[in-house]
């Protein structure tokens, strides 16, 4: 075989290997039903407990709740906005006092969340376990 002949059948062979690579992805989305992407939740969804155990609160969909862990009892209900990844506002109404309060929470890490209100007092409060009642 000469040179020539050489180069156009590993040219073809290559051009061969090459289409058999781009063909031998999934196959075409055909009678497949469709399924919605998964909903991501917020990084601040779920439950949260006080450092003392006292209280917890909720994160659902942008409302916001306060248990009393002892009684069940709601202490505070609002809403809140996830400001960005790491940073949530809450508008919180004492249902004790029938004030309502603005508080600011920095996810410090993936279980802690570090709260200052607008009157200045800080609270910190700790991502419960799915597992823990």
């Amino acid at each position: 075989m000469n040179a020539g002949k050489f180069r156009a059948a590993a040219a073809t062979t290559m051009v061969l290997a090459l289409a058999g690579c781009q063909m031998a992805g999934e196959p075409p989305m055909r009678n497949r039903p469709m399924t919605p992407p998964p909903m991501q939740q917020s990084g601040f969804e779920g439950d949260w407990v006080s450092t003392d155990g006292v209280a917890l609160s909720r994160f659902t969909s942008g409302r916001f709740e306060t248990l009393a862990t002892d009684t069940g009892n709601k202490l505070a209900e609002g809403s809140y906005t996830q400001l960005n990844p790491t940073t949530v506002s809450i508008s919180v109404t004492s249902l004790i006092r029938q004030t309502t309060t603005q508080v600011n929470c920095a996810m410090v890490t993936q279980t802690q969340l570090n709260c200052t209100s607008s009157a200045g007092q800080q609270f910190s409060l700790i991502r419960r376990s799915a597992g823990t009642a």
